[in-house]
């Protein structure tokens, strides 16, 4: 456990794995927090929409220190820049186009996950967020749905699970879980290795899985600049 804290991907890597899947001219939604710096390492020339569920299709990266327009924030309340062809949007409008089908990729952080791709990421319980919000929305509105996330919790836990012990966001809808030691597809409701750090065996990342985790035929090493 203490050797996979010392060699595991920090967030930005994370990140920087998940934005190199985004396709060309994808329509997408970034969670609240960790996944929103998943804009900040979109491949340079590649067109990508990112939609806020507080009404804005289209807007850029993060303006810089001091030339904020605090009218222009994402869901997350962080300032955000207007590209050319940006759209805003009543709130209403927004949700309309996540449950209409018209995202085709939202981006979430997480609690906990588990093989059937059921998603646990609001709640921790008693006394937490009183509520899930638009997750709900995203994660069965969104054409496909990925996860971004540390592998284990703080206190060394499985993030990754048989079965979601927390209340849930949504049922059986994230196809792939970028973590700090792997990518790891969800397929036939198992959890299937795709990608995992050079410096880590098969066996490592099962370890510190809650659950059967399968190799398949091709396990490619997990590759990220030093950011």
């Amino acid at each position: 456990m203490e050797r996979l804290n010392e060699i595991k991907l920090k967030n930005a890597q994370i990140a920087w794995r998940a934005a190199q899947d985004i396709e060309e001219g994808s329509y997408v939604n970034l969670g609240i927090g960790f996944p929103e710096m998943i804009a900040q390492y979109q491949p340079e020339g590649r067109d990508v929409i990112y939609h806020t569920e507080n009404g804005i299709l289209g807007f850029g990266g993060a303006p810089t220190k001091g030339q904020e327009d605090w009218d222009l924030i994402n869901a997350g309340k962080k300032a955000v820049t207007i590209k050319p062809g940006s759209a805003f949007f009543h709130h209403a409008d927004s949700f309309a186009m996540v449950r209409g089908g018209h995202l085709d990729l939202a981006v979430l952080g997480a609690y906990q996950v588990a093989e059937n791709g059921d998603l646990a990421n609001w709640s921790t319980g008693k006394g937490g967020v009183p509520a899930v919000g638009g997750a709900m929305d995203l994660v069965h509105g969104a054409k496909r749905v990925a996860v971004v996330t540390d592998h284990i919790t703080k206190d060394g836990k499985a993030k990754l699970l048989n079965r979601c012990t927390m209340p849930l966001t949504g049922v059986e809808c994230v196809t792939r879980v970028y973590t700090s030691l792997a990518v790891i597809d969800i397929k036939d409701k198992q959890f299937l290795l795709r990608e995992k750090l050079a410096t880590v065996s098969f066996d490592e990342p099962q370890t510190v899985t809650g659950a059967k985790l399968s190799t398949g035929k091709h396990v490619i090493d997990l590759s990220v600049p030093d950011l």
